[in-house]
């Protein structure tokens, strides 16, 4: 695991710096001085209970949220995303190289795989040749090879909205690599998807962390997996990190601590006790 600083100074190796960020929405508090450090390579699972601050924090990450005005701020990459609730005029270059991956895919129903995919290619070919279709040859290539390496390319010409919920997420995934991600950001992309689905999808998010040594924050729902597919893993509850630490650190008392007693119904076969 990579050395980081709990202050939330970015280090040596650190692809990403959240320190003391904070974000309210009416009277709810959805992030309460958070700080955290992503460094290269690392494969994290974010998990807590709904409203812990899981989605609002990876959005933040992006820029996606402004977080409240303070001493919050986000970095990526050595630059600003934001501070003091403003978001970095240059924040698209620090975006081109961030991943983002949605529960519901985030992709246009009506356009071929293909074409979804490489809408990933926008920032760095003229709009005008990304909207009417005339990509290079070079990005052709770039599509379909991350089109196969997902496994979907045999699905390229059909409208995404035909296929699956698994089809469509690894899709998702492969505009992140046209992209040329070096993080992605995934917020619960198996939530939606049967357990076969999503474990293919957490499967490919593994590979690209492990071959690739793309960063990977995926927020879950589902402990298991972030048991099963994470080193590390970063619990929220109520705004507030309360675990940082090795998947081997969460023992039963600390997951109870979590969620609740409840927890007890919600884990399969094999969970710690």
């Amino acid at each position: 695991m990579n050395e980081r600083d709990d202050t939330g100074d970015m280090s040596a190796d650190g692809v990403i710096a959240v320190h003391a960020a904070s974000k309210t929405f009416g009277a709810r508090r959805a992030l309460d001085a958070v700080s955290l450090n992503v460094g290269r390579g690392e494969m994290i699972g974010l998990i807590g209970p709904s409203g812990a601050g899981k989605s609002t924090l990876l959005r933040a990450i992006n820029g996606l949220v402004v977080l409240d005005t303070g001493e919050g701020t986000v970095e990526a990459f050595g630059q600003s995303v934001q501070r003091a609730g403003r978001v970095s005029e240059r924040v698209r270059q620090v975006r081109a190289r961030i991943g983002m991956v949605f529960q519901q895919f985030n992709l246009v129903g009506r356009l071929s795989l293909y074409n979804n995919v490489a809408l990933g290619m926008l920032g760095r070919i003229n709009v005008w040749r990304g909207l009417f279709g005339l990509w290079p040859p070079a990005e052709k290539i770039a599509v379909m090879q991350a089109l196969a390496r997902v496994g979907v390319a045999d699905h390229a010409g059909q409208r995404a909205g035909t296929l699956s919920g698994g089809q469509q997420q690894r899709a998702a995934i492969a505009r992140a690599l046209v992209q040329g991600a070096e993080v992605i950001l995934a917020d619960e992309p198996v939530a939606s998807l049967d357990p076969v689905a999503a474990r293919r999808v957490m499967e490919l998010l593994c590979d690209l962390n492990a071959k690739d040594a793309i960063s990977v924050v995926v927020s879950l729902h589902q402990v298991d997996y972030a048991l099963r597919y994470c080193s590390r893993v970063v619990a929220l509850k109520a705004g507030r990190v309360v675990y940082d630490g090795p998947n081997t650190g969460l023992d039963h008392a600390k997951l109870v601590e979590i969620y609740g007693p409840e927890i007890e119904d919600a884990f399969w076969e094999g969970t710690p006790k």
